[in-house]
């Protein structure tokens, strides 16, 4: 094996092994959220390009671990992971038109914060930072700035990983046809 290539094949095994353990520290922060069925429901629901919202707020609780690793500030590691998971938490379609569910459908960016609050705040027993990120993650849309780091680094987290989903950089395993009504 030449060296190029095995320098590549451990930095692929590095890779490989840090989003392993990221994966597993939201396993252990959120477990009860992500066995939760309205969590798992969430996967019926397309956020970005074919990124379900439940594949959408497990990258966004990655992102924000590996975020939160490399700034030198401490967080609340759980806080943040159940921030993140539960920040989309308004379980319906917003791409629908307007319906009871989906009362405010042209302004979803404005007032989905406030109904996955409404919606966490029914199921979990929320911290004070868990609701900031939740609350406050759609910034500057949210005229209040979050007020922890945690909510900080889950905003930025939640932008990139928009980002990258609605220029189809990273791509869900969604099925548009199979998911809430769309028809390809």
């Amino acid at each position: 094996m030449s060296d190029s290539l095995k320098k590549r094949s451990e930095k692929w095994k590095r890779s490989f092994e840090k989003r392993r353990e990221l994966r597993r520290e939201i396993v252990k922060q959120g477990k009860d959220i992500l066995e939760s069925n309205n969590f798992r429901g969430s996967s019926a629901f397309i956020q970005h390009g074919n990124m379900t919202v439940k594949e959408h707020s497990l990258n966004v609780a990655m992102y924000s671990l590996a975020i939160s690793k490399r700034l030198p500030i401490r967080v609340n590691r759980r806080d943040l992971v159940r921030g993140a998971l539960l920040h989309d938490y308004f379980l319906y379609d917003w791409h629908e038109k307007c319906s009871p569910q989906n009362e405010h459908c042209r302004l979803h960016g404005f007032y989905h914060p406030g109904i996955a609050l409404r919606n966490a705040s029914k199921e979990y027993r929320l911290t004070p930072r868990e609701r900031d990120i939740i609350k406050k993650h759609m910034w500057p849309l949210t005229v209040v700035p979050p007020a922890c780091r945690e909510a900080w680094i889950v905003t930025a987290a939640d932008k990139y990983c928009s980002l990258l989903e609605t220029l189809r950089i990273h791509r869900g395993h969604a099925n548009r046809s199979k998911v809430s009504g769309y028809s390809v």
